[in-house]
């Protein structure tokens, strides 16, 4: 069959092979232009670059007259065919180059398929350790089958500025401290490992070591000595790795390391390998020989984990194991149906409360805290509620400890300050209290949201009293000092809540300058059946009596109880047995919260 015409006539035209072999159009010429000599080879050769036409049916390659200094090769008969160009090529970029000339992708009947492709060159042969960086685009042209019949292009060296690219490449793919693979690169490797492995069902294994005694060395002799070791450990490791395994540095003390083709038999002896090596190492640093150890946290791909994001979460889990167990350990992952049911219960209460926040489904319950002479609501305490999509309505207690765990409260505490505030300027004669959580002491955003929402207005900020728990106020008490002069500058009132569960002296109360405590709930539940607890009440209430601080009594839930508080000289109780908590939307009016009813 006859090669069809693919190209205009106008290009077939030049394929008259002259000097070189070239169309007509790319033969050095002397042609004036504007006073000029043009010397097309001349300036090809300037630039390092040279030209050729390739005839993949014969497999004959035309090049310019210069390729062979360009090039570096002795004699253009080396390069005369595609074999033999195709046989200096480095043979790791052979059929990069290959699939690049010959893909038939994005062909233009008339003008061919582009290519553009960059591939090592070895001008003295494979074995030599002279090299050229080349670049190699032009066009290939095929016949009816889609077979390629010939390319035409032209061939750049860029070894200066192919080394400046891999330079940067290296600089964003690696640790500066290590030399090894930073963590974004790490998570990717390690993402492509888990889906090869996958997808060939041979388990490889992801390794998490960490650097067991950093903290004691940068506390010693500095962060410059801590990063020598780090570096040198990193650098322990990966002498120990075998060919085509992988180490990254994921933080600070932490490298990943990934092993291809790994059972958990393998897996064992690697960790096991790594932490000898390591122990064993004397390292040498800018202050004095040091050692160090580490421990690994190691899970089985795709068995344990069938995502990155997994497979960082068990190491991970797995190295806290392997750390409480002797200094330098290693510890495999093992399923644990309990902790992967509170991990999906976690993430689905995230979840839960960052769409309630968004979409306003964040609510709150007023429940009464009463004057114990006259038992009338002297203030409510402000408590949080979640409406579901599906309308049920869920207390604090179901997401309230998760989210803190998760750091959500600060989010939490905003709202449910937005929400109080709109409270007290619906029914302008009551008074609240507010719950914060221990974070929110240093969170300067919600003392400005405060003061945004009240405009500063004193008839508000008078009616609100702060509450704080005992355990959040004595773990950085400067902080909770500040926090609280602030609160009390505004004119906010402030509580210490759940007192009796932690370990506050009266002394850090007065220094706090607070102005109510209210007793921990379970001092006073079980009142009637431990006589302690009253004594404890009657101490607790003489003491806070002496410092001018009001007393509230939590979980009161029968005449009783109240009777007994009220003995002891309780200021104030608030339970189930004075009023459950009601939403502010269930509240007819303002009659309903004055009168507790």
């Amino acid at each position: 069959m006859p090669t069809p015409d693919i190209e205009p006539v106008a290009e077939r035209s030049t394929e008259v092979s002259l000097a070189g072999g070239l169309p007509a159009n790319l033969v050095a010429t002397d042609v004036p232009v504007e006073g000029c000599a043009f010397d097309l080879v001349g300036i090809l050769s300037t630039v390092q670059e040279t030209a050729y036409l390739w005839d993949i049916a014969s497999d004959r390659i035309d090049w310019e007259s210069n390729a062979t200094a360009v090039l570096g090769v002795r004699s253009l008969d080396e390069i005369a065919t595609g074999a033999g160009f195709l046989f200096l090529i480095a043979p790791e970029h052979v059929l990069r180059r290959q699939a690049a000339v010959t893909d038939p992708a994005g062909i233009d009947a008339s003008r061919g398929a582009h290519y553009r492709v960059q591939y090592r060159f070895a001008p003295e042969g494979r074995r030599s350790d002279v090299s050229l960086w080349l670049e190699d685009h032009g066009r290939c042209w095929f016949d009816e089958q889609g077979r390629p019949i010939r390319a035409r292009g032209i061939v750049r060296v860029i070894n200066e500025r192919y080394l400046e690219e891999q330079r940067l490449l290296y600089r964003s793919d690696h640790d500066e401290l290590t030399g090894q693979l930073n963590r974004i690169r790490l998570t990717d490797a390690l993402g492509a490992v888990v889906t090869r492995a996958e997808r060939s069902r041979q388990n490889c294994a992801f390794l998490m070591a960490a650097v067991n005694n950093l903290a004691m060395i940068n506390e010693t002799f500095g962060f410059d000595v801590g990063d020598e070791v780090i570096g040198q450990v990193a650098r322990i490791i990966r002498s120990r790795l075998r060919g085509g395994d992988t180490i990254g540095r994921y933080s600070s003390n932490k490298f990943g390391i990934i092993l291809n083709d790994c059972g958990p038999g393998a897996m064992r002896i690697a960790a096991e390998r790594f932490i000898k090596a390591v122990r064993d190492a004397t390292i040498e640093t800018s202050a004095c020989p040091l050692s160090a150890t580490i421990s690994i946290g190691a899970v089985l791909l795709p068995d344990h984990a069938n995502t990155a994001h997994l497979a960082l979460s068990h190491s991970l889990q797995a190295l806290d194991t392997a750390k409480t167990r002797r200094v330098d350990s290693y510890r495999a992952y093992e399923p644990n149906l309990g902790q992967e049911t509170a991990r999906r219960r976690n993430i689905t209460v995230a979840e839960e409360v960052t769409a309630a926040l968004d979409d306003g489904r964040m609510l709150i319950a007023l429940q009464p805290i009463v004057d114990t002479a006259t038992r009338k609501p002297e203030l409510y305490e402000c408590l949080l509620r979640m409406r579901r999509p599906d309308g049920l309505i869920v207390s604090a207690g179901e997401f309230i400890a998760i989210s803190e765990q998760l750091g959500m409260s600060r989010l939490i505490d905003r709202r449910t300050l937005e929400l109080s505030i709109d409270v007290l300027k619906q029914f302008p004669d009551i008074r609240l209290s507010v719950n914060v959580s221990g974070l929110t002491a240093s969170d300067h955003e919600w003392l400005v949201m405060l003061h945004r929402l009240t405009g500063g207005r004193r008839a508000l900020t008078e009616r609100l009293t702060i509450e704080i728990t005992e355990t959040a106020a004595i773990h950085d008490l400067d902080l909770t000092i500040n926090f609280v002069d602030t609160l009390k500058e505004l004119g906010c009132r402030v509580a210490i809540d759940d007192f009796g569960a932690g370990y506050t002296s009266f002394k850090n109360l007065k220094i706090l300058d607070v102005d109510m405590v209210k007793i921990d709930g379970s001092f006073v539940k079980n009142l009637l059946e431990e006589p302690t607890n009253r004594v404890f009440i009657k101490t607790l209430v003489e003491l806070a009596q002496t410092f001018g601080l009001d007393t509230v009594a939590e979980w009161v839930a029968d005449e009783e109880t109240a009777r007994i508080c009220a003995e002891c000289g309780i200021s104030h109780m608030q339970g189930y047995y004075f009023g459950r908590p009601l939403l502010v939307s269930e509240l007819d009016d303002q009659k309903r919260l004055t009168s507790g009813g």
